[in-house]
């Protein structure tokens, strides 16, 4: 009787220390939603010379329900001499390009942001595909890919 009594007040003194846990923890992570929502949706790919990175682009997807597609594309480039790279959404041009201002509040957001890179809100036209390619294209480096989604993308796959 006394065991199962030392039992059930252990159960219950460590029930209380968890849950206290894990609303601090589900407080965390509601306080910081946006943060992990655009975390999902930002995809990064670098592209090489001689096995040295000379560009690399980060893209968040702005997934919004607009006449377009949107993205916030982060791109750091080992020469800033060096402009001459393409990028196209599902093989077609973009139709907007917003530079940012690395003070820009909707920056604030993105799960990397970096002094020594140039942002940009790039817009492509409205298409009814879920699977987004993103390709960034250079004729010194390359070409690279970078996979978004309207939806979860492990749906997709």
């Amino acid at each position: 009787m006394y065991l199962w009594g030392f039992f059930v007040i252990v159960t219950l003194g460590l029930l209380g220390c968890s849950s206290k846990e894990a609303l601090a923890l589900q407080k965390s992570y509601q306080s910081k939603s946006i943060y992990h929502k655009t975390l999902q949706k930002t995809e990064k790919i670098q592209l090489y010379q001689d096995k040295i990175t000379t560009l690399m682009l980060t893209a968040t997807y702005l997934y919004n329900n607009t006449s377009q597609e949107q993205f916030i594309i982060a791109v750091h480039l080992d020469d800033d001499s060096i402009e001459d790279y393409r990028l196209k959404l599902n093989g077609k041009r973009s139709v907007h390009i917003e530079a940012l201002s690395p003070q820009d509040k909707r920056l604030k957001n993105l799960s990397f942001v970096s002094e020594w890179a140039k942002y940009s809100i790039i817009s492509f036209a409205h298409t009814k595909q879920k699977k987004l390619i993103l390709s960034c294209e250079s004729d010194a480096y390359g070409k690279g890919l970078m996979y978004f989604a309207k939806g979860a993308k492990y749906v997709l796959d």
